[in-house]
């Protein structure tokens, strides 16, 4: 008996963004409110890093009420119900549950069940991983359209009087729709991961040295009031980096894989109408754009000086700005390229939408 041939999805060639969101937080938080936790000044600040604010969000939002509030808004821009969905794709490093993914509550508030809903935990790359892995899922057949979305809430995992990082990050969300197209809208992506540097950025505790320590508290629950209060404060996890180390990677590692991507998708700097890099720091921004030799035409995402490093919400909310700011924008050609813990990173030629 010969054994039946099975069916496959029909494919699609070609896939694009078809709708951009975004949403930020209400909460302004200064250069001069940073620096009543660390000792710094607006000056110093702004000269090492191009910050000027970051948008951080109140206590009762979570990275599930951003990813959702961002999805809404590029389902919107895509003319789709959450319904047409037939995947979710939420990017972060923030949600503060291992599980269930913050993907599969949005994708049910969307009203997008039972569509597959997963996180992706890369960082500042999560947002270009998620294209990746959208592109693939609309061309090969697997799903027609699909909510990739980039939320981090890095106020929950900063300690304010530390100086290697807390002072950068910003809270927010982007998302974007991917479908099929009639003609190519998403180059090909290039993205990789170097582990041993993953020292570089990261938690200061495990979830298991947080067991551990949490049970050596409880032990010495005879200790006075404030003394507890302060190793409570301390159990929790937050960010550092060596910063020496990301700037240096950043700025010549990065430029290559910029370049890779453009060589992928068949195309020149020349040719590029945007550069939106992750927000990660201004100097940065500005030695990739050099070594990559952008023509002056090329409109460069700037969205840190307001918003800080926002990780995976990053390019999604960079993008979005540079579209309300330059509108005859939409349909030209913009490199985008993610960065950061891991050490991972993603860029992607795309058409904006």
């Amino acid at each position: 008996m010969s054994t039946p041939t099975l069916k496959q999805a029909p494919v699609n060639e070609f896939s694009r963004i078809h709708g951009l969101g975004a949403f930020r937080p209400d909460v302004i938080v200064s250069n001069e409110d940073v620096c009543q936790w660390i000792e710094s000044s607006d000056e110093w600040i702004r000269q090492r890093t191009g910050i000027v604010t970051r948008h951080r969000a109140d206590k009762g939002t979570s990275v599930v009420d951003m990813a959702e509030l961002a999805g809404r808004d590029a389902l919107s821009h895509a003319g789709i119900d959450g319904s047409e969905l037939d995947a979710v794709i939420v990017s972060t490093v923030t949600h503060p549950f291992a599980t269930p993914s913050a993907a599969a509550q949005v994708a049910d508030r969307l009203g997008a069940t039972p569509a597959p809903a997963y996180d992706v935990s890369a960082a500042c790359a999560g947002y270009c991983y998620g294209i990746a892995q959208a592109d693939a899922l609309v061309r090969s057949g697997a799903a027609k359209y699909v909510l990739v979305v980039g939320v981090e809430k890095l106020s929950d995992f900063i300690d304010n009087t530390e100086r290697t990082i807390s002072f950068l990050l910003g809270d927010g969300a982007g998302a974007v729709v991917v479908g099929p197209s009639d003609t190519p809208g998403i180059g090909p992506s290039v993205w990789g991961s170097d582990g041993s540097k993953s020292g570089a950025i990261g938690m200061t505790h495990s979830m298991l040295e947080i067991r551990e320590l949490s049970l050596a508290a409880e032990a010495d629950g005879e200790l006075p009031a404030s003394v507890l209060a302060e190793r409570e404060t301390k159990l929790w996890p937050t960010l550092r980096q060596d910063g020496q180390t990301v700037f240096r990677w950043a700025v010549w590692e990065m430029a290559k894989a910029a370049q890779q991507a453009l060589d992928a998708a068949g195309v020149t700097a020349e040719d590029l109408s945007a550069f939106v890099p992750h927000q990660a720091n201004m100097r940065i921004i500005d030695e990739m754009a050099k070594q990559l030799k952008l023509p002056e035409s090329v409109v460069i995402a700037r969205d840190i000086a307001d918003a800080g490093n926002t990780s995976a919400a990053s390019i999604p909310l960079a993008t979005h700005r540079l579209l309300a700011e330059h509108p005859e924008l939409s349909g030209k050609l913009s490199l985008q390229i993610g960065f950061g813990a891991g050490l991972v990173f993603g860029a992607q030629v795309v058409v904006l939408p």
